[in-house]
């Protein structure tokens, strides 16, 4: 969106980017959800203390998906091959995992229906928090605006104008956060 006042521009571009990390942080969040079927990006928050460095596995080793519920763990260095182990079954993944000296292998159990139905309120509850962050940074933007008309920097007019841009851009946002919640529903109850 382009704005002839600097200062206008500026709250819009920083609203923007907020929305979109927002948004961002929702992917990432679902993506650490499993769905039944492998997917590497659920070891992203698992870390082992490698020689008394807190370390990512996916830092640390070569994560390979072989079969749709399946993960191979191919660990750079195979001396920290129990740290893993036990930091994976310290972890909330709710997978055992199984080691044959070299490699570790995590198979991904067939979600029953009661773990379906929790994880979906799960995604629920996240996706809510996301668009209370999304109508959080519309508030403070329009904070902003109106300083800036108290300030003298824009009229009446500008502000009534600007808030529906502001309105436009957090639709357009909660509008992919619903598609991104419906499309992680579908994956969940695949089976």
């Amino acid at each position: 969106m382009a704005v002839s006042n600097p200062q206008v521009q500026e709250e819009f571009d920083k609203y923007e980017l907020k929305l979109s990390k927002a948004f961002d942080h929702l992917k990432s969040e679902f993506l650490s959800i499993r769905a039944g079927r492998a997917n590497p990006q659920v070891l992203n928050r698992i870390t082992v203390d490698y020689y008394g460095t807190p370390t990512q596995l996916n830092q640390m080793a070569t994560i390979t998906v072989p079969e749709a519920r399946m993960l191979v763990i191919s660990l750079y260095d195979t001396s920290m091959l129990k740290a893993v182990v036990k930091a994976i079954n310290e972890s909330d993944i709710g997978i055992n995992p199984t080691d044959d000296g070299k490699t570790i292998r995590l198979v991904f159990p067939q979600l029953t229906e009661e773990r379906r139905k929790d994880l979906i309120k799960q995604i629920k509850k996240i996706a809510e928090e996301t668009k209370v962050v999304l109508r959080n940074e519309r508030r403070d933007t329009m904070d902003a605006l109106k300083k800036l008309k108290k300030d003298n920097a824009i009229t009446e007019d500008d502000i009534a104008a600007y808030e529906k841009d502001v309105q436009k851009m957090l639709d357009k946002h909660i509008e992919a956060v619903d598609r991104l919640l419906k499309d992680k529903e579908t994956e969940i109850l695949e089976i």
